[in-house]
């Protein structure tokens, strides 16, 4: 059997102990795999190509669904729940991608 790390494309993107494929949109962390949804991904991108940044809600809303509205942002919150679900060890106790109280978020790659 190969090891993972045999396997990288140039397209596959590592952040700490992800490995993630944005063009089949495969997630693997450890010995777990997912297909993420099309706007997990997206958000997962965008927070991997901003890790260590705090971003706002309003800042993700606009940059990954493409939109000024600053509305109602539950949605956000429901994907960031679901992205946490494949990312994190723990979900109820994030490490990686971890909420910045009345702003937004932060994404933090660990060293595998």
């Amino acid at each position: 059997m190969r090891k993972l790390a045999e396997q990288l494309t140039s397209r596959e993107i590592r952040a700490g102990s992800l490995v993630f494929d944005p063009d089949t949109r495969i997630l693997h962390r450890g010995d777990s795999t997912w297909h993420l949804r099309p706007k997990e991904a997206a958000l997962l991108v965008y927070f991997i190509e901003n890790s260590g940044k705090v971003l706002s809600r309003e800042q993700i809303i606009k940059d990954v669904w493409e939109t000024d509205y600053f509305g109602d942002t539950r949605t956000l919150s429901v994907h960031v729940c679901w992205l946490r679900e494949k990312i994190e060890e723990e979900p109820r106790a994030p490490v990686l991608l971890r909420t910045v109280r009345g702003v937004g978020y932060r994404f933090e790659a660990l060293d595998a």
